[in-house]
């Protein structure tokens, strides 16, 4: 991972809804310490049990926070894009995790090195504030994402995955393969078939050579099960109370 000119336009931290709900006052020293980075599909930010020395804070691409089991299994215990940030254990207070951190839509973000994120963590006030809802807001995703796989079926795991996905992107088509969005959904890649040709017949999403796009956002709310609103009022409510 490094750095890297960009001729896109225009581009801050800010593009990072987290570091915008950030006190500008507060904003402006940390802002000056990150370091802009292309995050590439498959690039793994951490690794279960190493311990972790950058926050990351996407803008344009998708990170999953996955669990492997011995077996050599996985299954996606949230995601962050645009919203919010990778890396809370540095200021929660643990080095490491057993969890693993892989980018599964490339494109851009911030990174912060761990020493200046806990040196403001415990210094500004109004910062401390917005990442403890955040992480907050994280907890609630990773509990109604286990409540979703235990519960709901893969075409409402699938549908509530899509949309949560697409939100965080500029556009409406994810470069995504089938056999990698099983792998995310710890499911057999025939059922994620089943159920995407399902969405596909129903006009909601267009499948076509490792490209999916969201034609039906609103419909494919319907099909999805409520998980996808339950996290993103919470992540909402939480960020846009005042600081």
């Amino acid at each position: 991972m490094h750095a890297t000119a960009d001729a896109s336009g225009p581009h801050s931290p800010s593009d990072n809804h987290l570091i915008a709900a950030i006190p500008a006052a507060e904003r402006a020293p940390i802002a000056g310490l990150m370091e802009r980075v292309s995050m590439r599909l498959g690039e793994a930010l951490y690794e279960p049990g190493t311990r972790m020395r950058h926050a990351y804070f996407p803008t344009t691409a998708v990170v999953s926070l996955h669990h492997v089991t011995a077996s050599g299994d996985c299954a996606e215990a949230a995601g962050v894009g645009r919203e919010g940030m990778v890396g809370i254990t540095l200021f929660t207070g643990g080095a490491s995790t057993p969890s693993s951190a892989v980018v599964h839509t490339a494109g851009w973000g911030y990174r912060l090195d761990g020493v200046s994120l806990a040196r403001a963590f415990e210094c500004q006030g109004g910062m401390r504030r917005v990442l403890l809802r955040y992480t907050q807001a994280l907890i609630t995703q990773v509990a109604q994402t286990a409540a979703c796989y235990r519960h709901h079926t893969i075409e409402q795991q699938l549908s509530r995955w899509l949309l949560s996905t697409v939100e965080r992107l500029p556009a409406g088509e994810l470069v995504m393969t089938q056999e990698l969005v099983a792998g995310l959904l710890g499911v057999r890649r025939e059922s994620i078939t089943q159920a995407a040709s399902a969405l596909q017949a129903g006009g909601y999403i267009r499948y076509r050579r490792g490209h999916i796009t969201v034609l039906d956002a609103i419909g494919l709310q319907d099909r999805a099960c409520e998980c996808h609103i339950v996290v993103k009022t919470e992540l909402r409510r939480l960020l846009s109370s005042g600081v």
